[in-house]
């Protein structure tokens, strides 16, 4: 299994059906756009048997965070820096729900962004939970922030170690 960045042109994006109609329009109409624009980037999982189907997409881009959000800790060692790598959007296709996907695209996003990170330097990853997937976050390792709910963070050093 691999990512690929979306190219509207090969894939069939009307059929995708995650359940969250604000992910499935972004998919549908939004993500190339925001691509062209040089706003975002948009990977997609393939079914290997059905090519032009979607399994699941992300969408990466930059955010910038307000430090004194972190524990005192984070907040004193990445006072100067303000960027962080943001997964605007992680969605997998309700055909496809339950099988590992989820973990499988958050886990790429994050080697895309550790690879971003090794490039251009920024201390954490962070992420927005929609209702009912901070749960999922937390799983993987990510911490919520001091005062804003569904939105978590991981730092780079922890997703470099992760990922080793």
């Amino acid at each position: 299994m691999k990512t690929v960045l979306l190219d509207k042109r090969r894939r069939n994006r009307a059929g995708f059906d995650c359940g969250v109609e604000t992910l499935n329009n972004y998919l549908k109409m939004m993500a190339s756009q925001q691509a062209v624009k040089d706003n975002s980037r948009t990977f997609i999982l393939e079914d290997p048997h059905r090519e032009e189907r979607i399994v699941g997409y992300y969408t990466l881009t930059m955010t910038r965070i307000e430090m004194e959000r972190l524990p005192d800790s984070l907040s004193k060692r990445h006072k100067s820096n303000q960027s962080a790598g943001l997964i605007a959007r992680l969605a997998v296709d309700r055909r496809y729900s339950g099988q590992g996907y989820g973990a499988f695209l958050l886990v790429d996003a994050l080697r895309r962004l550790l690879q971003a990170s090794d490039l251009v330097a920024f201390p954490l990853v962070v992420v927005d939970a929609m209702d009912g997937v901070a749960g999922f976050y937390k799983n993987m390792g990510f911490t919520p922030f001091n005062d804003v709910d569904g939105s978590l963070f991981m730092t780079m050093a922890d997703v470099r170690r992760s990922l080793a």
